[in-house]
Order: C-alpha cells, then sequence, then structure tokens
C-alpha cells in the first residue's frame, strides 16, 4: 500500500470498546443480536447524530440503502464481533420521523492504550508515511506511533475496500462490504446479513455446503483472489473466519492487513500463506487436492500480480 492510498486520520471521541476474541457475541450467547431500537425514541447516551459530515465517504455513486442526511441518529444495538485489535458493532443509522434507516456494522479499532497488531510490523513493511518523525515514532512504537498505526490499518482497509467494491460493483467478480465512511480508526460499513433480525450473514468456517455448493464457492474464492492479485494485493490474513457467505455469494471481510503484494518485501510469502489456509480448509471438506493445490494456485496468482 502506497502513502497516497491513505486518507489523512482524523481523531473522534467514541465509547471505549471492550476486547474478547474473534467470537461473534450473538454466536456465544445462541441468541439474535439485540432488536432495532426505535429512531424516533431519545437516545441513550451513546447514541449520536450522524458523523456523515465528519468523515471521509466510500465511493460515489453511494448505494440507495445509504442513509446520508445529517438529520439521522446512529443507534447502539450491540456488538457483533470482538477482537484483539478492533471490535465491531451493530449500528443503525435511521432519521427520526420517516422510513429512512439502513444497519451499518461499525469496526473501531483500539487507541494508543490497547493491545494493537501482534505481528504488524511485516504487514507495515511497503507502507510509509513521508514525515520522519511519525515514521520514527511507528518504528518505536511510541504512543503517537502506535496511534499512527491504528489509523494506517483503518485507512488500509478502507482505501482497499473502497478499489475492491469498486471494481466489484463493475465487474461482479469479487464481493466486499461497501465501506460507508472512515472518521479516525472508526470504519463504518455495509451489514452484511438479514437486515430485519440484525443477524450477521454465516462465517465460511460455519457453513456445511453440498458438493455443488462447495465447488462454486471455491470458484468463487480464486476468482475473488485473481482480482486481488491483479489489483496488487494480498488479503494478508486469510482464512474461513473472515470469508462471509450470504445469499450464496462469498464476502471477503477484515482487510486491515491488506498488503501490496509489489511494495512489500514478504509480499509473495503473505498470499503464498493466504491460499494454503483456505486451500486447506476446501480440501478438509471433500474438494480434490488436485483442484485446491495451493502450490500451483500460488504460482498463478503471482503471475496475475506480475511478480514472476
Amino acid at each position: 500500500m502506497r502513502d497516497h492510498d491513505f486518507p489523512a486520520p482524523q481523531r473522534r471521541g467514541r465509547g471505549k470498546s471492550r476486547f474478547d476474541d474473534d467470537e461473534p457475541d450473538f454466536l456465544k450467547r445462541g441468541r439474535r443480536t439485540p432488536a432495532l431500537a426505535d429512531p424516533d425514541a431519545e437516545p441513550d447516551v451513546e447514541d449520536a447524530w450522524s458523523s456523515w459530515d465528519q468523515a471521509v465517504h466510500g465511493p460515489e455513486p453511494h448505494p440507495e440503502w445509504l442513509v446520508t442526511e445529517l438529520a439521522a441518529r446512529d443507534t447502539e444495538l450491540g456488538v457483533l464481533k470482538t477482537g484483539k485489535e478492533a471490535d465491531v458493532h451493530l449500528v443503525r443509522r435511521a432519521v427520526p420521523g420517516t422510513d429512512r434507516g439502513c444497519l451499518l456494522a461499525v469496526k473501531r479499532y483500539r487507541d494508543a492504550q490497547h493491545r494493537l497488531f501482534h505481528r504488524d510490523a511485516g504487514y507495515l513493511e511497503g507502507r510509509r508515511v513521508r514525515r520522519s518523525r511519525e515514521m520514527r515514532a511507528m518504528t518505536g512504537r511510541t504512543a503517537f506511533g502506535r496511534q499512527m498505526i491504528a489509523g494506517q490499518w483503518a485507512a488500509a482497509e478502507f482505501a482497499a475496500l473502497s478499489r475492491l467494491w469498486e471494481i466489484g460493483a463493475a465487474s461482479g467478480r469479487i464481493a466486499v462490504p461497501y465501506p460507508v465512511q472512515l472518521l479516525g480508526t472508526e470504519l463504518m460499513l455495509e451489514f452484511v446479513g438479514d437486515a430485519g433480525a440484525g443477524e450477521a450473514a454465516p462465517r465460511l468456517a460455519q457453513v456445511r455446503p453440498d458438493d455443488d455448493e462447495l465447488r462454486d464457492l471455491w470458484d468463487q474464492l480464486v476468482e475473488a483472489l485473481t482480482v486481488l492479485a491483479r489489483a496488487g494485493y494480498a488479503h494478508g490474513d486469510l482464512s474461513p473466519y473472515n470469508l462471509l457467505v450470504h445469499a450464496g455469494r462469498l464476502v471477503l471481510i477484515d482487510l486491515p492487513q491488506v498488503v501490496d503484494v509489489v511494495a512489500n518485501p514478504q509480499g509473495a510469502e503473505f498470499l503464498a500463506r493466504d491460499v494454503r489456509v483456505v486451500a486447506a480448509w476446501f480440501t478438509a471438506r471433500g474438494m480434490p487436492a488436485t483442484v485446491t493445490d495451493p502450490a500451483a494456485l500460488t504460482e498463478a496468482l503471482l503471475r496475475e500480480a506480475g511478480i514472476r
């Protein structure tokens, strides 16, 4: 990822996030996400007016379902997922007194007081900032440097999702959540799942596809990885836990550690690891090893990226 790909980080106060592990809360508790709140009711302490006017926006044209009115209210509905680097919250953005509303997945990265990415050094190679003071702070992991890194994670994910969403909208060859907005270390995304129930789409690791469905999901995955490679990217941390299956479509999520396979000296290694992890999952569920051969697929993807 190059420096010009990153929107400038902005500061914003929001409620502190707790962290636990990568298991979604609604799966742990065996229940659905809390029922949607009434947008006309008095807001709770953590509810707020829309921050649309303060943020960097996603690609245009904006989807019709997206609420961009400044009179909208953001209502917190609960936690969808907790993790070591960020929490994902469910938020309803709606205009009081109207039927205009949408669900958003809001990803909040850890601030400088919390633990950041435990393997961040390798991912940050190839990402550079112009100011030497900022680069030294990031390298030395000072408090300011850690905040800079958190901003880079959010900005990297937003930039990658924006580019991939545009490619997917034009070609239909890759599916990612629409990146709604970026504000500091908070990223708002399209909610992928059953909006009526507030229930997120299952991760690939949770589904039990039959043989035909399995082959279709594999073909979608290869197509998505090919699109990533042609764009110069490797996911960087791909697994069955950051792929969603929604209405038969494979959706890539969790891209903060996206790797520029050309600029990053370890780019080819990250790509190869991505392929090994997902190929192993498909092979374990009955796909022929001749089809999921990770070495052959990695070589093909490196050629698509132009480094073979």
